[in-house]
């Protein structure tokens, strides 16, 4: 079944059972803070703080804004706007992230890691440290909820952890954030500097700083926002900060351009995992003249991410929102990704933007491709192998090996022999 950008439920017609997937340990390891606030809670905030709306009703706000179908990418990052703007304190951001915390763990994710740019929210009366603070007050409060629960102090559910990322953006402008307006006003004394540059590395030092100086689980660095015509390249003292501190890195790539832009992620931000990838196998997208042979480089290039099991986040339904050219969930390149056996996790990208959750996520997969019980497996398993996890290595092993037997357990129970 195909899947264009108004359907609606969708129909599961493999061995593999929405109640499984509803049930089975998950993970979301793509997922932005100011793109996955409930509705309600938006409009709640926005009558307190007078923040101006295109409408004060979910149904008004799902037809002018939170589409089902965009034109293209520019229309789906508009609603960022009015979620940004509710996110200038501590208390909605702790709101934000708690209600986040408790939509994940009522589906059934066990895992996820938190993404955004605090930049967009902290000013001189809420500095970044507490804007991540806030967050993962939030994030904790939804977490001992859960992990304080009879089930999982039995053993019979998966205890709850995350991680944040603190994003970098590839392009900005002073009206951003009032962090970025005064980063502009230094930056005219000093012309001969690029300013997305010297941002993403000041991100950089504080995420490491959060880690260092605060104590927070910041487990990631990212490279997000406009990719063609802003490359990744640019932002590789940023990553090398980081990569010599031992954060681990993820970069947008390959979501708006070619290989190229998923290769620079690789050898000039020392990407651990790459944010969506979407054309990754497509050579004719190559624009660099030097590159003689594109469709070698291209397999040069699949061939490294699957070796080196470098995971690839991919989010469906927001890739088939802001590329027209994808046309439905079946000519989504997901299937070229399991044929070459590359780590894939499919996470949610937005749930606000794109009205989805990973749940939903999972069953267009595997409605619309028709996947395997490995396949499908290998891309649970993989949300959790390939997580930064915030605890040792050895904790992480622990904590996926009891996934790993609690998976098995359910499949089971749940799916025919």
């Amino acid at each position: 079944m195909s899947h264009d950008r108004n359907e609606g439920n969708v129909a599961m017609s493999t061995a593999i059972t929405p109640e499984f997937i509803r049930a089975i340990p998950k993970t979301d390891l793509h997922v932005h803070l100011d793109g996955s606030l409930r509705i309600p809670t938006l409009i709640e905030i926005a009558r307190a703080e007078k923040i101006e709306l295109p409408a004060y009703t979910e149904e008004g706000l799902h037809e002018k804004v939170f589409k089902d179908a965009y034109a293209n990418l520019p229309e789906y990052l508009e609603g960022f706007q009015y979620t940004v703007a509710a996110m200038q304190n501590a208390e909605n951001v702790e709101r934000i992230a708690y209600e986040l915390g408790q939509d994940n763990i009522a589906e059934g994710v066990r895992y996820v890691e938190v993404r955004f740019a605090p930049q967009l929210h902290c000013h001189e009366d809420f500095p970044v440290h507490d804007v991540v603070a806030a967050a993962c007050r939030g994030l904790d409060r939804a977490k001992s909820e859960h992990n304080t629960s009879a089930a999982v102090i039995d053993g019979s559910e998966i205890p709850f952890e995350y991680g944040i990322i603190i994003c970098a953006l590839r392009f900005l402008m002073p009206q951003m954030s009032r962090y970025y307006r005064k980063l502009f006003d230094v930056m005219s004394y000093s012309p001969e500097k690029d300013i997305h540059a010297t941002a993403s590395y000041e991100a950089a030092r504080f995420a490491s700083a959060l880690v260092r100086d605060h104590g927070l689980p910041v487990v990631g660095f990212d490279l997000a926002g406009a990719e063609a015509g802003f490359p990744a390249g640019d932002h590789r003292d940023a990553f090398r900060y980081a990569h010599r501190r031992f954060l681990k890195k993820t970069v947008h790539a390959g979501e708006a351009y070619g290989p190229e832009s998923i290769f620079q992620a690789l050898t000039d931000c020392h990407a651990n995992r790459i944010g969506h990838g979407t054309w990754l196998f497509a050579h004719e997208k190559v624009r660099d003249p030097s590159i003689e042979d594109p469709k070698e480089y291209t397999r040069h290039l699949v061939e490294y991410i699957a070796s080196a099991r470098i995971t690839i986040e991919v989010n469906l339904t927001s890739n088939l929102q802001t590329d027209p050219s994808i046309t439905s969930v079946a000519a989504h390149p997901l299937r070229q990704m399991l044929e070459h056996n590359l780590s894939v996790s499919l996470c949610t990208d937005n749930r606000l933007m794109s009205n989805t959750s990973v749940s939903r996520e999972m069953e267009l997969a595997v409605e619309a491709l028709d996947i395997s019980r490995y396949h499908f497996r290998n891309m649970v398993l993989a949300g959790f192998k390939g997580s930064f996890f915030p605890g040792s290595y050895r904790e992480k092993r622990a904590y996926v090996r009891n996934v790993i037997n609690h998976y098995e357990r359910l499949e089971q129970q749940l799916l025919p022999a």
